[in-house]
């Protein structure tokens, strides 16, 4: 046990070292891809650890999340980087988790916990005959009030400006006088590099240091996959039922619940079928079977998306709660399944049409971020629905589907990351700059991957004339807009001359490259 404690507190030790070295002054580009590599290196070391192969998939995918940094240099490749790291340290230390919204709970209680974790691992050191347990002890009993006592000063901080003033004076006082004590004795530090230090010391003690309090994993595994029927005898009786009884009176036995409930899900689900019948009819008669625009098509298009998503998000809600229990196993339930996947496949289709609005949208005024984002939020709506229809299919729990669709997007996650969206957008609207009503102020505000592409078409940065939209009848003189890329070229160039190996990227060397610029 001292050994691996031992090992654990050196490898935090020397990752917190590792961590001011690559990522003081830097940009997370290589330097990430290094980190991770110790991160998963120490992990599978580590003893303590099952080298399960749910472990294994999830270390390989945090380092293709780490690699695709360093290829396409993201933000959608940062964020990924960050799920994936908290998912392979949650799913390391407590392996018998399933689903990763649990994992990713179980690492950031993990990270909350570092103080904790790291006392607990120095309290089993001992040198020679002598334990550090006392001393860790007495630390560990200053440790809460002094937590308490900062939480509060903030709190009256905020809540006094007099409070407030002396505080900042106090502090700045005690940052000035240790700044100086650092100075004196290590001339090339600085308290800033000796902060750095230490949020990369409780950072990788929070990733490496396992939490000992496994009751998350074990309330987890009391969740059941499948559906089991509820028999409840007559003497029990929850609050709800005393509740529903009061406005119901003796019809609320237990079969009439049950029976009460179907013929309520039927009626609700005939009706909900006739609805969404006449939305579909409309949709697909004025707009799969031709649809021309008129002088506010923007508005048309746009109206009715994020209301039909999150109709969409409600059906299956709708669902989950008539058949969550015993409705599963009720005898006669064929006629509300059956109208539950005529509901499903009404659904489906309205999927279909927000594609076609959003297509439409693209095909007038060109590709975004949001435009996309409404495309990935459909294509996993059907992927929900699927799942839906599988779980009341088969019978299966909402655990079930937290488990499955958890997966799922993780997976659509990593594969939407391979994709260089910015570059994508770009060159997608120049090439078709000529039917396009596009915003050129939005084009040359996306990231520095896309600078090449501008430059190259500087010609075709400019208002288009195409359609009567706002974007087209805002005065954007192309002057402003090439100084504006200009502005940006020199930026980044500024930059890239400033910044060492470790902030290196394909992204920025393709576009130094193209730039002719050389370190």
């Amino acid at each position: 046990m001292k050994t691996k404690s031992n090992l654990l507190l050196l490898s935090t030790l020397l990752g917190g070292l590792l961590f001011t070295f690559l990522f003081w002054k830097e940009r997370l580009a290589l330097n990430l891809l290094i980190y991770s590599i110790y991160l998963l290196a120490i992990t599978f070391i580590n003893p303590d650890v099952i080298k399960s192969t749910k472990l294994k998939i999830y270390g390989l995918a945090h380092l293709l999340a780490a690699i695709l940094v360093v290829i396409n240099n993201s933000d959608l490749s940062v964020v990924t980087y960050y799920i994936s790291l908290l998912l392979f340290i949650g799913f390391g230390h407590q392996q018998q988790i399933r689903t990763i919204f649990t994992a990713f709970l179980a690492a950031i209680l993990q990270m909350v916990t570092v103080p904790f974790n790291a006392i607990k691992q120095l309290s089993q050191i001992s040198m020679g005959n002598m334990s550090l347990k006392p001393f860790f002890t007495l630390i560990k009993y200053i440790f809460v009030p002094v937590i308490i006592v900062i939480l509060f000063s903030c709190l009256y901080a905020a809540a006094n400006n007099v409070f407030a003033h002396y505080a900042e004076t106090i502090l700045t006082h005690i940052g000035d006088f240790l700044d100086q004590l650092l100075h004196f004795f290590f001339k090339d530090l600085s308290f800033e590099r000796i902060m750095h230090l230490c949020f990369g010391l409780v950072l990788t003690g929070g990733l490496l240091l396992a939490f000992f309090d496994k009751s998350l994993e074990k309330a987890e595994l009391k969740c059941k996959e499948q559906l089991h029927r509820i028999r409840r005898s007559l003497g029990q009786k929850t609050i709800w039922y005393n509740i529903a009884k009061t406005f119901t009176g003796n019809l609320l036995t237990r079969k009439m619940a049950l029976k009460t409930e179907y013929i309520v899900g039927v009626i609700s689900f005939a009706a909900l079928n006739l609805l969404l019948l006449m939305l579909n009819t409309i949709d697909i008669t004025t707009l799969w079977l031709g649809y021309e625009p008129t002088g506010n098509f923007s508005g048309e298009l746009h109206q009715g998306t994020n209301s039909l998503i999150f109709s969409i998000v409600m059906a299956m809600a709708v669902i989950l709660y008539y058949f969550r229990g015993n409705l599963n196993f009720y005898p006669k339930s064929k006629t509300l399944r059956l109208l539950a996947y005529a509901w499903m496949v009404q659904n489906f289709i309205l999927i279909i049409s927000v594609f076609i609005r959003d297509g439409y949208y693209i095909e007038f005024h060109g590709l975004t971020h949001k435009r996309i984002g409404v495309l990935v939020f459909a294509t996993l709506c059907i992927i929900g629905l699927a799942t839906v229809y599988f779980k009341v299919a088969k019978q299966k729990t909402i655990f079930y589907l937290f488990k499955v669709n958890g997966n799922i997007w993780f997976a659509l996650l990593l594969t939407f990351t391979f994709i260089n969206w910015d570059v994508l957008i770009v060159k997608y609207n120049l090439n078709h700059v000529d039917t396009v009503s596009i915003d050129p102020y939005y084009l040359t505000s996306l990231s520095e991957k896309t600078l090449p592409i501008l430059d190259k078409n500087r010609s075709k940065i400019h208002p288009s004339t195409n359609n009567d939209s706002e974007i087209a009848k805002v005065d954007q003189p192309q002057e402003a807009l090439m100084r504006k890329l200009d502005q940006r070229i020199g930026y980044f160039k500024e930059r890239y001359h400033q910044e060492s190996w470790l902030s290196w990227n394909l992204q920025d060397w393709n576009t130094a490259k193209y730039f002719e610029l050389n370190k």
